[in-house]
């Protein structure tokens, strides 16, 4: 039914793996589009009580946005872009049921921004996370919303100007990992923490998650309108694609170097 993300159930718990293990699980616009139907379609399903998400492979939950879909975009395009993320961000958000990220290894950029999305993180401590966008050109508007609820303006700023990404064990200690394990106990501890969240009552559960929507959604809103004016203006002056295209020509040569 799906290409690019793979579904399996243990029980009342969904696992939704991110399937482009080729290019570290980046996302492209297909990828969006299945991620958003399958979370509308398991939050309408009875028998599922709480979502896993993780990456396929063992080197990345996902490197975050695909720069070959973004490096010719348009401002145009760059708007029609943010309200693809829209979409995908607003079935997440719409969930009425608990969704842990089993962060079995990097998470970067928009993918940071996902896993922040999720109600329970597990990771280890090569769970690297962070919000890399500048380095290519790109400016952020949600991470730092998200970076903003969670850490406060000091460490937000930093992290959103220095594009640095966080080793699993700083994740965990400032809390935007809960539970830190082994690198192969990542799944299994999701699996038990997703298995408790599915026993809880579901109204309640339904309820709860409904609320923490309503005191956030004024700003998930403005970070979203932000992007599709600022993404505008950057695609306008042409450096996010000069700088994706720099970048991916970087790393074309290193993986060349080491063939």
């Amino acid at each position: 039914m799906y290409k690019f993300i793979k579904l399996a159930s243990d029980g009342d718990v969904a696992i939704l793996t991110l399937n482009r293990p080729e290019v570290l699980n980046a996302w492209h616009a297909p990828m969006r589009k299945e991620i958003g139907d399958a979370m509308v379609k398991l939050n309408a399903d009875s028998k599922i009580r709480a979502i896993i998400m993780t990456g396929a492979g063992d080197r990345a939950f996902s490197a975050g946005q695909d720069l070959n879909e973004t490096k010719t975009f348009n401002p145009d395009r760059a708007a029609e872009w943010i309200e693809e993320w829209r979409t995908m961000y607003s079935a997440i958000r719409a969930l009425d049921k608990p969704l842990v990220a089993a962060l079995n290894g990097v998470a970067a950029g928009s993918a940071f921004q996902v896993a922040l999305l999720t109600d329970v993180r597990v990771g280890h401590a090569g769970s690297r996370m962070g919000q890399p966008e500048i380095n290519s050109g790109i400016a952020s508007t949600l991470g730092p919303w998200l970076m903003m609820e969670m850490l406060g303006l000091s460490r937000t700023v930093e992290l959103t100007l220095t594009g640095r990404m966080m080793e699993g064990k700083e994740c965990h200690e400032i809390g935007l990992i809960h539970y830190l394990v082994k690198a192969q106990e990542v799944m299994t501890k999701s699996l038990e923490v997703a298995k408790q969240l599915a026993a809880k009552p579901p109204v309640a559960m339904r309820l709860d998650k409904r609320r923490f929507r309503e005191v956030t959604q004024a700003g998930f809103d403005d970070a979203l309108d932000a992007g599709i004016r600022l993404q505008r203006e950057s695609y306008g002056t042409g450096e996010p694609q000069a700088e994706m295209k720099k970048f991916l020509a970087a790393r074309e040569a290193r993986r060349s170097a080491a063939r």
